[in-house]
């Protein structure tokens, strides 16, 4: 389904289709087989690929790749990826990630409730952040995302009620069905960020914290792209030698909604840089996305 166009105040904006979801992650890293030992037995990707220094990652369809190249430099106080973010289709296998982690005392960066989620962050090597999380049912929160999505800190308690003996559970991995609910990155500037996500793209505003952070997605979705600048406010893209993001990737119902929104971006100014494998766009900040169908 294409993209449906709003009319207000004598004001027009084609809205992406709201079928439009996150796929695959690209990341550059320093070190492949360290790299793939930390998401392998800490996070519970399996390797579905590798081949001339890269691998890709997943549950039962790719979500992440990696791309080496030695002696990158993990990047701070630039633009780029603030987490990924692994959506896990239930409850019950957040409750088994958290007691994988307990267990093997993987270091956190924190467990946060956000109303329309729950969230367990983490880093890998290269410091490339992670979220792993799991979203509460949608009519809790559906038209509602302004007003209900914050941060609290996370009911562990209650969390690992899912299961009957926490300290026991298995956990053969991420779960069939984990896919990458959304990608948050770090920007030079919010309200530019706005006015390319949503003006130019065409996802919806979902949530904006005045010049500090935007939320944007399709479909109604709580965010498919976050958007911050409390790391990167006037910053400018990493340098050279950085292991950073090398690109995410926005998957377009077909090719004809994918073409539609390379055209947008081009209107606004950009080249599109069309691959085999899709059409590449670039946000205000210089963060790559990949536009695929």
């Amino acid at each position: 389904m294409s993209g449906a166009t709003l009319r207000f105040a004598g004001y027009s904006r084609v809205v992406i289709a709201p079928s439009t979801r996150m796929g695959l992650v690209e990341l550059t890293v320093s070190d492949l087989d360290r790299s793939l030992g930390y998401w392998r037995s800490a996070i519970g990707l399996r390797v579905l690929e590798r081949e001339n220094g890269s691998a890709t990652l997943g549950a039962d369809t790719p979500l992440l790749r990696l791309v080496e190249q030695p002696g990158a430099r993990p990047d701070s106080g630039h633009t780029g990826l603030y987490h990924v973010a692994l959506l896990l289709p239930d409850r019950p296998s957040l409750a088994r990630f958290l007691a994988h982690v307990a267990r093997e005392r993987i270091p956190l960066q924190g467990l946060s409730d956000h109303f329309v989620s729950e969230a367990i962050y983490l880093r890998d090597p290269d410091r490339h952040g992670i979220e792993v999380y799991a979203d509460r049912p949608r009519e809790l929160w559906e038209g509602q995302v302004m007003e209900r999505m914050t941060t609290e800190p996370l009911d562990v308690d209650d969390l690992l009620g899912q299961l009957a003996d926490p300290a026991r559970e298995p956990f053969a991995g991420l779960p069939d069905g984990t896919t990458v609910g959304h990608v948050h990155l770090r920007v030079a500037d919010v309200d530019e960020s706005v006015r390319f996500y949503r003006d130019v793209l065409g996802m919806e505003l979902m949530a904006q914290l005045g010049p500090m952070a935007a939320f944007f997605a399709a479909g109604g979705y709580h965010h498919h792209v976050g958007a911050n600048t409390w790391e990167s406010r006037g910053a400018s893209p990493p340098p050279p030698g950085s292991a950073t993001l090398r690109h995410a990737t926005i998957v377009l119902p077909d090719a004809a909604e994918r073409d539609r929104v390379a055209a947008a971006a081009a209107d606004a100014g950009q080249e599109p840089e069309a691959r085999e494998d899709g059409i590449l766009v670039r946000d205000p900040s210089r963060n790559a996305l990949l536009l695929a169908a």
